[in-house]
Parts: structure tokens; sequence; C-alpha cells
């Protein structure tokens, strides 16, 4: 019967799109050397897609699930995430997440009844959190069985990225938020919040556990009482902040991300910026500066700490993602859907 709803499934895709059939250009990805890639593309256009990246060949292929299925993804891919060789794949503003093979980007399921997901966490083989813009709770699925199973309540609070340390799944409240989420895992309830500066978003754990937050301030929203961009490291044991750095006025930092080593962490601000774990102060300058592109995501590789970077251009055209070594130096760039937001590499 599941099989079945599949299909139908699929074949709604199908009828929503252009009757042009699209050659499928592939047949087996090798995604032990590749990486995808989540295309926003633009609010209310439906034009998100997902492009595949080569490392060795130095290749990218494009609109690789509608290649496969012949079928659009939707309106903004916000993430992806990968599980037992299943992509999966969050459409935020069409308020589902799309499930494929890894290998052939062939259609395995989908999630539908979202409000506006954002970001996936596996807690186990059958459980896993999807996050909601607007919906103040965090969706519980089966990744087995890719069945709504429950919820977790979040006492009005909405959702946004997710990272684990022990039992307790750590949830940033974003947008008009100034909290951390505590999740009980094992309860699936709310067991405690943690107060940080205003609209925390970025999420990354440290090598000593130590959780960062990349908090953006409220100086963007006209805010009465602005508040500048900060960082924050929270001491999980305790529960509680132990570090908050600021930035300076009129910056904007975003994209939090940690090398394989989980000692050095990046993020972006008029550049790509790096900081050492045990630093007393932020960067005093970028260490990849933006100059005159509009970098728009950021990523660092999980084994050799590549850094890629996306220049957004105009955030209506396919945009460029720029390859560069660990020591920045220039590898590759490359062309993708537009807006790149998240890209996913090999485990």
């Amino acid at each position: 019967m599941q099989y079945f709803y599949q299909t139908v499934l699929l074949l709604m895709l199908v009828w929503s799109c252009t009757d042009e059939p699209v050659e499928t250009v592939f047949q087996d990805l090798d995604t032990r050397q590749g990486i995808f890639i989540a295309c926003e593309g633009n609010f209310m256009y439906g034009n998100g897609s997902v492009s595949f990246y080569h490392t060795e060949r130095k290749k990218v292929t494009n609109q690789v699930f509608y290649a496969r299925n012949n079928a659009p993804l939707g309106d903004v891919v916000q993430s992806l995430a990968r599980r037992n060789d299943l992509l999966y794949m969050v459409v935020n503003n069409s308020g589902k997440v799309v499930i494929a093979d890894t290998r052939t980007v062939e259609f395995a399921g989908v999630i539908t009844g979202l409000t506006s997901p954002r970001y996936i966490h596996f807690v186990s083989d059958e459980k896993a959190y999807i996050s909601d813009l607007y919906a103040d709770h965090l969706t519980i699925f089966n990744p087995l069985t890719l069945q709504i199973t429950g919820s977790v309540d979040l006492e009005g609070h909405t959702s946004e990225q997710m990272v684990q340390v022990g039992k307790y799944v750590y949830v940033s409240h974003w947008v008009i938020g100034e909290d951390i989420l505590v999740i009980d895992s094992d309860a699936d309830k709310l067991a405690g919040k943690i107060h940080v500066p205003a609209q925390p978003r970025d999420l990354v754990v440290d090598k000593m556990d130590k959780i960062w937050v990349l908090c953006g301030g409220t100086y963007r929203n006209f805010s009465v009482d602005d508040e500048h961009s900060m960082l924050v490291r929270i001491d999980p044991v305790t529960q509680t902040v132990e570090q908050i750095y600021r930035f300076e006025e009129n910056s904007y930092a975003s994209n939090l991300k940690l090398s394989s080593t989980g000692d050095t962490l990046y993020f972006l601000n008029n550049g790509v910026n790096k900081m050492s774990i045990d630093s007393r102060h932020l960067p005093a300058s970028a260490f990849l500066p933006s100059g005159q592109k509009l970098f728009y995501h950021l990523a660092v590789h999980p084994e050799n700490n590549e850094i890629y970077v996306s220049d957004a251009i105009d955030y209506t055209q396919d945009a460029i993602v720029y390859r560069f070594s660990k020591e920045g130096i220039p590898m590759d760039s490359f062309k993708t859907g537009i807006n790149p937001s998240d890209l996913l590499f090999p485990e």
C-alpha cells in the first residue's frame, strides 16, 4: 500500500510540470566522491533544485532530481540530509520533504502536511525530528517507514537548526527568538531553555562538546532595541552561556561551520572568517574576503577542510560556487541552480 501512495504522489508531481521530456543524463552517481547542493530557487516560483558536484572530476550536474524523475521538487529547497542511502530534500515553502535514492536520485517517498519545514535531525534509525519556521512543534517521523509518528511541543516557540549532545537535542529559536531549546530525545519533550542574544540560528558542537551559536541580531529587523550579531559558546553540562563574542556595528555574520578536527570555526562576515575555538577574540579580518561577490552560503568539507562558498550574484540567476583548499587557494568554480542554501558531503 505504501508503494501505491508513493506512485500516486510521484504521478501528481509529474502532471504538475511541463510535458517536455528531460533526458536522464546519469544512471548512478558516485556519491563517495561528490557533493549534493540544495538550490533554493526563488520564493513562490517553484524553481528549487538539487545539483551534484563530483569533486575528483570537477564536474557539476544540475537539476538531478528533475532529470531523473521528470518532476519539479517545489518551492524553496532549504536543506539536505542523508540516512541509509536515502537523500532527504526539505522543500520549505511547499511544506514537504522529498526522499530519493542517493545513487540514482530516483523518487522514494514524500512527507507532507508540514507548515514550513527547515532541517532534519536523525535521533536514530527509527526516529528523526523536522524543525519548522512557523509551527510551534518539531515533527517526529520514522525514517524506515517515512511515516509521521508524533511531535514535540515547543510551547509557542518555532525551530531552526538542531545539534545533539548525549540524549539532549539543542534547537535554535531563530525568528524573533532569544532561546536555545533543550529537547529530551528519550521522552520527546521540551526539557529547558537557554537564553541567548537575539535570533540564534546556526549551531555546531566542537571537539570539547561545547555548543557554539551564531545569533543574527535584531538591527536588520528595525527593532527599537538594536542588537548586533553575536557568537555564543554554551556548556551543555551546565546548560549555561560561557562566552559571548560581539561583532562590530553594521556587520552581519552567518553560516557558522566547523573544521573536521572540531577546533576551528568558520563563518561569513564580509567574506569567509576563520577562528580557533580557543581564541578570546573574533578575527580582525576575513580569511577569504568577499570583495564584490555576494557570498550567500558557506560549507567546509568534513574530511579535508576544503572550503565551498557560493556567490548568489543577484539572487535571481544561477549561482557560482567557489572551491578553495584549506589554505585558501582557489581550486575550482562551477555554476549551480539559484541561491545554493546547503551542501551535503559524503559520509
